[in-house]
Order: structure tokens, then sequence, then C-alpha cells
């Protein structure tokens, strides 16, 4: 009898261990490059070794009494550790392990069909679900993220029969958030788009390659480390990911030149005959990942995703990075806010009750903040003066306090080092003073420019800049109101080829321009990068040529320091083909007021 109790015991004691180390770790910050990684290998080793156990002792431990949501909850441990190091290192083998463990979960149903009364197992499942969305949605595995959806709809319908004592009203707000999230991004409205990852076969351009990789500054930046931050009012988000994140995220990282996300593995086969995954099988593809991942390309840049942070915790997340980050080396920072916390627009007004009065004061109270942000500058002597460093700032709180502002001289300190900054706010502008080092600044513009005036809602469709930056064709399908579709593809496919020509005829003219100034010219061998500036060339060109004349510069974007001339909004070959491709799209797609209203993008 003893020596059957040694192998339930020392899996119990393998499962008590495992789980000390994942605590340790567990709260562990998703930046830095050295902070606790001996206690990962720990407790990776840990798990791995439970789950080894596991696998050699199945009928064992069955036989002594163990679940099989037991073995699904080591399985997501494991998946939940794998994401978390992706999180950390931005590597996607990490999120591509998490991946394996997460899907082996689902298909060999280990949640399902168990304690249906033990509450505190449908809780494990639908945590389980929620983490294995988040994972398929940044993997953009469409057709998983529609399946686990319905499987975690379901199961809240169920948890809600069966305990109606509880209350599920977070897990229904899960539910919605998923459902929001892929009814906007077009990853899933089109399933045949562009990624927004960088592409080694699509993203690079043969032509301007040479002059890519024969360009010589004084000094070559390499980019390594990112900060990505949005805090918006009801932002789209799913969990802590919003929506604009998402879409910075997947834009700074590399997507593998083989077929990575069309990769659908066959399932493992015995005697011919598909295997049966209710059964006692634990085995895991762990040779899956290898398939999936390209060794080829270079590591990705560490990105620090925050969510909703405070002023001062974003401020230690750019110290400790700053501080970390090695020699001849560049950190992005992307911060997308409102500018002042009484930044609200009419309709959230219109819909937060109170009195016609009240409503009437508020919004009296919003355009005297909004004429302060965009009121012309003080300068001494062209330089802005010190105190405009604090009259605006971004708002993240949900107070308005000045604990809550972010003010532009909050950014200071950190130009002492290599800085590419994005500013994607109403109050953009405030952070063009020229104070601290020289940093790459490219600030969004004050209003969003779209032909339906209800699309410019960043809680209901993300930021029209970020788009830009990440996807730029489907944001100015966005902006001018063409419906896409998989049906469009040939359309979208002609002018997204223009589109890459025009890229790299900008690229070889920044290589080649001899009044480039050194900022832009240290960044320009990184692909993400140099990507980002053709992107915000082409935004900036296309709002120079629609948007009306009065009060035109308050829908257009800043970058500073200045590009060189020969690519302002104005020069021949931006002008030529920045228009080329909306002109396909309004002799095709658009029609009436629309059509006629952007006609103006064609040169004359």
């Amino acid at each position: 009898m003893a020596e059957d109790d040694v192998v339930p015991k020392t899996f119990r004691a393998l499962v008590e261990s495992a789980d000390r180390k994942f605590a340790r770790v567990r709260d562990f910050p998703s930046y830095g490059r050295a902070q606790g990684q001996h206690y990962f290998h720990k407790v990776f080793k840990a798990y791995m070794r439970l789950w080894k156990y596991q696998q050699e002792n199945r009928a064992q431990l069955v036989k002594a009494g163990l679940s099989r949501w037991e073995i699904g909850e080591i399985a997501g441990r494991i998946g939940q550790l794998y994401f978390g190091q992706y999180m950390r290192t931005s590597e996607a083998r990490f999120l591509v392990e998490s991946y394996v463990f997460y899907e082996a979960i689902l298909k060999r149903r280990y949640f399902e069909g168990g304690e249906v009364k033990d509450l505190r197992v449908r809780f494990k499942e639908l945590r389980f679900y929620a983490r294995f969305l988040l994972v398929s949605l940044i993997l953009n595995r469409t057709e998983m993220v529609k399946v686990v959806v319905e499987k975690l709809r379901a199961l809240v319908d169920d948890c809600k029969a069966n305990f109606l004592e509880t209350n599920f009203k977070e897990w229904k707000l899960v539910v919605q958030e998923i459902l929001c999230f892929i009814n906007i991004d077009t990853t899933f409205t089109i399933p045949s788009s562009r990624p927004f990852r960088y592409c080694a076969i699509l993203d690079s351009h043969p032509k301007s390659a040479p002059y890519v990789a024969r360009y010589h500054a004084k000094k070559i930046l390499k980019f390594r480390d990112a900060v990505v931050m949005s805090y918006h009012r009801n932002e789209v988000k799913f969990a802590e990911l919003t929506l604009d994140a998402y879409r910075m995220l997947q834009c700074l990282e590399w997507e593998p030149s083989g077929s990575f996300y069309q990769k659908h593995p066959a399932e493992p086969k015995e005697n011919g005959g598909t295997v049966d995954y209710s059964g006692a099988s634990g085995l895991i593809d762990m040779n899956l990942a290898a398939d999936m991942t390209d060794p080829t390309l270079p590591p990705s840049p560490r990105k620090a995703i925050l969510y909703r942070p405070s002023v001062t915790h974003l401020i230690a997340v750019m110290a400790t990075i700053c501080e970390e980050l090695p020699p001849e080396s560049i950190m992005l920072v992307y911060l997308s806010a409102s500018g002042k916390s009484g930044h609200i627009n009419a309709s959230q007004v219109e819909t937060s009750g109170g009195s016609r009065r009240t409503r009437k004061s508020i919004l009296i109270s919003h355009n005297s903040l909004e004429q302060n942000c965009s009121a012309p500058e003080s300068h001494v002597n062209g330089v802005k003066e010190y105190s405009d460093y604090y009259d605006n700032y971004l708002w993240l709180g949900p107070k308005g306090n000045g604990a809550s502002n972010l003010y532009p001289g909050d950014i200071i300190p950190f130009t002492r080092r290599p800085l590419f900054l994005i500013i994607d706010s109403d109050c953009s502008h405030a952070f063009k003073a020229k104070r601290g080092e020289k940093a790459a600044l490219l600030l969004s513009p004050l209003k969003p420019f779209f032909n339906d005036p209800s699309a410019a809602d960043i809680s209901q469709n993300g930021s029209q800049f970020t788009f830009f930056l990440t996807a730029p064709l489907q944001a100015f399908c966005q902006m001018v109101g063409f419906s896409l579709s998989d049906s469009d593809m040939e359309v979208l496919d002609a002018s997204q080829s223009i589109l890459s020509t025009a890229f790299s005829k900008w690229e070889v003219i920044l290589c080649k321009s001899p009044n480039l100034d050194l900022v832009w010219g240290q960044v320009l061998s990184d692909p993400f990068l140099r990507r980002i500036i053709v992107r915000f060339i082409f935004f900036r060109a296309v709002l120079s040529a629609i948007c009306p004349a009065e009060g035109g510069d308050q829908f257009l974007p800043l970058c500073l320091p200045e590009l060189p001339n020969s690519l302002s909004s104005k020069s021949d070959v931006v002008r030529c083909y920045g228009a080329v491709v909306p002109r396909v799209l309004t002799q095709v797609g658009l029609s009436g007021p629309s059509k006629n209203l952007y006609s103006g993008l064609v040169p004359s």
C-alpha cells in the first residue's frame, strides 16, 4: 500500500514546489533585462519536471484520483509562464510555446466534463479561455479566436445557469470586450489583409536596400527597447491590451517569412486513426514551436506594454529601461493619451446625463481647454519658453489632479539617451518645445480628419494616427469611409503595390539626402523605425492634400527635427506617389461626395 502512495505523494510534492516558485515570479514586472531571470529558470525547470512526471505516471495518478482538470491546470501554468516570458523578451518562440500548450488543453478537453458543480474549477476554465484568447489574438490566429470566444460565451451562460448565487458580470464584460475588439480589428474583418508585423518579403524594398545598406552616419543606433502606453476613456481593449497598443506591439515585431500564421499542423494519428484527446494521453507536440518560428530573423526589440499606468510608474519604467539600454542603442517611447482631463467630446456629454445647464458648462470648459491647447506658443528668440512645458499635458488618471498629468518636461531627462518619441494626443504639439538633447519626435494631429465624423471616436475605432503608422492603407480606407472586405482585395493589392513603390523611393531619398538631420540618419538602418518614418510621410501627404485651408494645421502631424524638403508634403515625389493610392481607391471604391472630396489628392 505504501508503494502505491509513493507516486501520488511525489506528484503532490512536485505540484506544491512548482506552485511556490510560480507565485514568486507571477508578479515580476514585464520590463527590465535582468530582473529575476534565475527565478524563471527555476520555475520552468520545476514545471517541466512536473509535466514529465505526470506523463510517465499517468495511469497510477488517475487511479489515485487525479482529475483531468488538474492536468489542464499544469499545462495552463506552463503556457502562462511562456506568455510571461514573451511579454518580457518579445521573443516569438515563447509566444508560440504558450499557444502550443493552450491549444493542447483545448483539444484534449482537460476542463470539459469535469466537476460541473465545482465553482472553483469553472473559474479556472474561464481564466484559461481568457488567457488563450489573448495569446491567439496576438498571434493573429483568427479562426482559433472565434472558436474560443464561442466556448467562453457558452461557458459563461452555463455558469450563470448552474451557479445562481454567483455574479458573473465581469465575465460577461470579458465576452463583450473580445467581441468588440475583433469586430474593429481589420485582421478579423478582412482575413486576407496584410499583417501588422514587419514581413521581410512584403515590407523590404529591393530598390532601396542598397542605399540603406551603404548608408553611413557618424553613429548608427540599434533599436533595442520600446515603451508602449495607451490611456483613453472607454478605449477598445481586451484584458490589459488596448487596440492601439495591440497595433503598435505587432508593428514592432518580425513576421516570420514562412507560413507562420497560415500553418495548421495535422493532428497526430495512431495506427492510421485520429487520436482521442478525451483519453489519458498527455503528449503535447513540442516540435510545433520549431516549425512555426523563423531562426533567420533577428530578435525583435523588447517592449514594455503598459496598461493605464500612473505617471510615476510610467516614468519608473522608462528610467529602468533607459538605465539598462546598451551603448549606441535607441529607445522608442509610444504614448497615446488624451490631453488634459477636460477633453471630452460632445457625444460623451450628451450621454452622460445631468441638466442642460451642466452639459453646457462642461462644453464651455471643454472648448476653452481646446483653445488653450492649440493656442499660439510663446517663444523667446524662436525657442519655446520653459513654462510651456507645464501648460499642457497628457492625462493619465481617473481623477483630474496634478498627480495624473504627464508634462512634456517629464520627458526631458530621458533625452540624455537616444530617444524616438511618438506622441498620439490632442495635445501632442505641446511636446515640440526644444529643450534637452535632440530626440526624434513624431507628433499626431490635434484633431483627426474623417469623411464620417463619427469615425473619429477613439473609444470606437482606435487612433487614426496610430492606425496610419501601423497599417496605412487600411487606415486610409477608414478615413474616407471605404468599407473593406475580401472582395476588394484586388483593388487593395494594386494600391499596396503602388504604396510599396512610393516607400521604396522615399527611403532612397532619405538615404541620399545631403541635409538629413543626424537624428534621423542614426536610425535609418533599422527597418522598424524606417518603416514608421515613411508611413508618417504618407500620412502627412494625404492630410496636407485634403485638409481645409482654414485651421488646417490642427489636422496635420509634425515631426522634429524636420525631414528634408525633398520629402515634404509639397514635394513632387511625395505628392505624386502619395496621391496614386487614393486615386485608385477613389476611382474604384468611392462615389458621390466622398469621391469629390478626395479627388483633390490627385495632383494637377
